[in-house]
């Protein structure tokens, strides 16, 4: 009963999120109730508190490692927007032609989000077309594809989507053999959206963004290359910081925060206060919108809580009970990742299947690391790389749903035809 009870307040604040604009209520607001409602129906399950207070504790541990990750992502690319570093980029990736600009746009995120993850250079692309696009529907259809490219691309690299690198981590899957045989399907997922995407805008007319750049005041265009690197450099850093330490991503994150705080603080160690705290770490961290912050929270709270109570675990058992097609049954939890983080799915589907059924580099683990990132595309809600342009640009769910949903779902569905084919040609 109380299992059920969970059930049903988790999709009841999913709807409230889904209806944000309708109800007149900001998603973080839903979305903090909620995961706080699903752990206080899991006290009442006949566990003891004892054991939910350490399940709550250590899924804390997990989820202020993405918000701190979040938080020092966000700054280091706020850091540089200060400094107007996106403008160097802007420039060479400008075009008049508003569909060459939007393959421009979606192809170096594809890249980008392979090296970097698929958050990270989500929020980087966001800040970047901000500087190009002054039109906030236009911008919108923008940032649809970032998301989709974002994914597509963190899929076929165990340092661009979590679930990749859990594989990885977890000895289902290697680098190179990931790479070179997802890197086509995940780039077919995003082709598709693409060219279909293409045909949702004019070919002329951009409206390109004039900004006056009054915090960019006082600044040569060596601070602003200069930061810019530093920033770059930085979020680089994070993937190689995890390789060589094994330390979490946010440790990582944290350390290049602090070094390019300190830089920066250097660089304008002689300009007026007024100038100064313009361009600091503070006034980024100010910058930040809080909200999205939140609103993670109270979504990974919820998702923790279906996973401690084993409501996550039960349903993925169940699934494999009923669907003994592997091909059917990875693409329900791809399609599944689009409602319920893939992060916990994954990790169910690692508890039930050991090395000793499916061995490292398995067809089964290939395309489970395909699926569930590129499958959280399908709705805005699905991944953090939509959550987080949800947030920034203030994209409601309908307006996702109605004009790239489908999108995404034809990318995903072509991109796993692609995969099976060649796997098939292969063996």
């Amino acid at each position: 009963m109380i299992y059920s009870l969970i059930t049903v307040a988790f999709i009841l604040g999913y709807t409230f999120i889904v209806f944000e604009k309708k109800i007149k209520i900001d998603k973080a607001a839903s979305a903090i109730i909620t995961g706080v409602v699903c752990w206080i129906l899991y006290i009442f399950s006949g566990v003891s508190i004892e054991t939910i207070s350490g399940q709550l504790m250590t899924h804390m541990g997990e989820i202020a490692g993405i918000l701190f990750f979040l938080i020092g992502a966000m700054t280091i690319v706020e850091l540089i927007d200060a400094h107007d570093g996106f403008a160097i980029i802007s420039k060479r990736l400008k075009s008049d032609n508003k569909r060459k600009l939007l393959w421009l746009i979606g192809v170096t995120t594809f890249f980008l989000s392979a090296v970097l993850d698929n958050l990270t250079t989500t929020i980087v692309m966001i800040l970047m077309i901000r500087t190009l696009i002054n039109n906030e529907k236009e911008r919108w259809i923008f940032t649809g594809i970032i998301i989709i490219a974002a994914n597509s691309g963190g899929a076929w690299s165990p340092l661009g989507d979590v679930t990749t690198t859990m594989l990885w981590i977890g000895g289902q899957i290697t680098a190179w053999n990931i790479v070179h045989r997802l890197i086509l399907p995940s780039l077919v997922s995003l082709i598709v959206p693409l060219i279909l995407a293409t045909f949702m805008i004019n070919r002329k007319g951009l409206e390109i963004q004039n900004r006056n750049l009054v915090k960019a005041k006082g600044i040569s265009n060596f601070e602003k290359n200069t930061v810019l690197i530093a920033g770059i450099l930085g979020l680089f850093l994070v993937p190689l910081f995890k390789s060589l330490t094994h330390l979490p991503p946010f440790m990582g994150m944290l350390l290049s925060l602090g070094i390019i705080w300190v830089f920066v603080e250097l660089l304008h160690r002689k300009k007026n206060d007024e100038i100064k705290g313009s361009l600091s770490v503070i006034a980024a961290l100010r910058s930040l919108n809080i909200p999205t912050i939140l609103f993670f929270l109270g979504i990974l709270l919820a998702v923790s809580a279906l996973q401690s109570s084993t409501l996550l675990n039960q349903w993925a058992t169940s699934l494999s009970n009923y669907i003994v097609n592997q091909n059917i049954l990875i693409m329900i939890i791809g399609g599944l990742s689009s409602v319920i983080d893939n992060v916990p799915l994954v990790a169910a589907v690692q508890g039930m299947y050991g090395l000793n059924i499916y061995p490292t580099d398995h067809y089964f683990w290939e395309f489970l690391a395909y699926a569930a990132g590129t499958g959280g595309s399908i709705l805005i809600i699905g991944s953090a790389a939509g959550i987080a342009a949800m947030g920034m640009e203030k994209i409601s769910f309908f307006w996702f749903l109605k004009r790239f949903s489908i999108l995404a779902l034809m990318g995903y569905l072509s991109g796993a035809v692609t995969y099976i084919l060649l796997t098939s040609l292969i063996r």
